[in-house]
């Protein structure tokens, strides 16, 4: 299964593919304002021209794992792209993807690793295995 995941922000927003397996992530770019009309289309664009068969959209939780603000406005930004698209879209927990692409040294976007890094976890948890 296809997937493509999503480090949303409200300025910028990460964005990761996986292989047509679901088994490799990938850093793909970075989708400026997404939750606008024009970021929401421009999503629906990559997703429909990735082919992707689901979106997973990172939940930034709490350390306690509790919805916060910016958890909210995330899911906020959910509801609205999905009704732009027909492709699932999921929430995953994303704590700590960001500081590990900080750690990764690379010329991709931040943003983008962050999404690449959360694709993995989910990719490894939705096949059972460890992360």
């Amino acid at each position: 299964m296809k997937v493509v995941a999503l480090d949303f922000g409200r300025a910028r927003t990460g964005v990761a593919v996986s292989d047509p397996t679901g088994t490799l992530a990938r850093p793909l770019c970075v989708v400026e304002r997404a939750a606008t009309e024009d970021g929401l289309a421009q999503l629906a664009a990559l997703i429909a021209e990735e082919e992707a068969e689901r979106v997973v959209v990172g939940l930034p939780l709490t350390l306690r794992g509790e919805r916060g603000e910016q958890a909210r406005e995330t899911e906020t930004f959910v509801e609205a792209l999905s009704a732009v698209t027909d492709v699932p879209v999921v929430t995953f927990d994303e704590r700590f993807t960001t500081d590990l692409a900080e750690q990764a040294p690379s010329r991709t976007a931040e943003d983008a690793r962050a999404a690449a890094h959360l694709l993995t976890s989910y990719l490894a948890w939705s096949s059972g295995a460890p992360a």
